[in-house]
């Protein structure tokens, strides 16, 4: 259960922008929590606390997972892997094209950044129809290491994104 504090910022802060990033999408935009010192503290906390113990490296998705990740790394000490768009990595990538809410793209991640078997929390900012967190689950797999949870600021339940993550432990600090 995240913290009080973590779940108020979030409802506090977050802002709903209808229409973008095209039209008929609500977009949850959660760049003012992350402008804001002590919430980003408590939302991280929040973030990583039902995994302590259980991962080697945080994996952050392009682009708000990158701040995330990053915080939650520094707050506990562990590595950062990016999971990026297409063209941003300069070495060999393993690459996986899923389908978004509003059109469709590809994620690519670095083979070699760790070794097999290394224990991956994923984060992102929002679980929405759950093809991104999809995509970055088997660009984990595919490079040998270990899903050990998930950990997503908000989840959207209507669109039903935990159903493309089967079996795997999702935690959520707000869902709507």
């Amino acid at each position: 259960m995240p913290s009080a504090t973590a779940r108020e910022s979030i409802e506090r802060l977050s802002r709903v922008v209808p229409d973008f990033p095209s039209p008929g999408i609500t977009f949850r935009d959660l760049t003012p929590v992350f402008a804001d010192g002590p919430a980003l503290r408590a939302v991280t906390d929040a973030l990583v606390e039902p995994f302590v113990g259980e991962f080697d490296v945080i994996a952050g998705v392009e682009a708000r997972g990158f701040v995330l990740a990053a915080s939650a790394a520094y707050a506990t000490g562990h590595g950062v892997v990016m999971i990026r768009k297409p063209g941003k990595l300069p070495r060999a990538v393993l690459s996986e094209d899923y389908d978004l809410e509003y059109g469709s793209t590809t994620l690519e991640v670095h083979p070699d950044e760790l070794d097999r078997g290394s224990r991956v929390l994923l984060v992102d900012d929002v679980l929405a129809t759950g093809g991104t967190l999809a995509a970055s689950c088997s660009l984990i797999e595919r490079s040998g290491w270990i899903v050990a949870g998930i950990s997503v600021v908000l989840e959207i339940s209507s669109l039903a994104g935990k159903a493309r993550l089967p079996g795997r432990l999702v935690h959520s600090l707000v869902t709507l």
